[in-house]
């Protein structure tokens, strides 16, 4: 229940930051409120493509493909679920999250809205959603890592 209730909540304040941008950008794509001069804003973007913008215009196209995906990865793994660590689980929690809510952005705008703009580092610009992927993925890694030299150092 504790992960169900994860992936719900994270995916409101996904929902939240997003419809936000847009009430305070009014829709216009490219209104932009700079944060630290020169280095982070948070820009409106619709996204009508895939990651990092990529193969514009294709949205119903990764929302196809993301459903089936989706679809696919809750039938094999909805049974191994159990089995897995809590911090495997959180992770796992968080990365369905951060999927969830730009499917949402798919399904219902049919586009994306991305907002967080580190254009002192790069010129893509990505949502609280995509945070969460990459957050998911690294406890994941670190989980998996962690019990790896936890078994080494037993084994010694």
């Amino acid at each position: 229940m504790l992960y169900v209730v994860i992936l719900v909540v994270l995916a409101a304040i996904d929902q939240i930051t997003k419809q936000a941008m847009y009430q305070v950008a009014h829709g216009q794509i490219g209104f932009s409120i700079p944060i630290i001069k020169n280095f982070f804003n948070l820009t409106y973007v619709e996204n009508h493509g895939g990651i990092f913008g990529l193969f514009q215009g294709k949205i119903n196209l990764f929302t196809i493909g993301s459903l089936i995906l989706i679809g696919y990865i809750v039938a094999t793994e909805i049974k191994n679920f159990k089995n897995y660590t809590k911090w495997t689980k959180i992770g796992i929690s968080i990365v369905a999250a951060g999927a969830l809510g730009n499917m949402i952005d798919r399904v219902f705008r049919n586009f994306v809205i991305d907002m967080i703009d580190f254009r002192g580092i790069w010129n893509f610009v990505f949502n609280v959603a995509d945070m969460y992927v990459h957050i998911g993925i690294y406890i994941i890694i670190i989980d998996y890592l962690v019990r790896k030299c936890r078994e080494k150092k037993s084994g010694e």
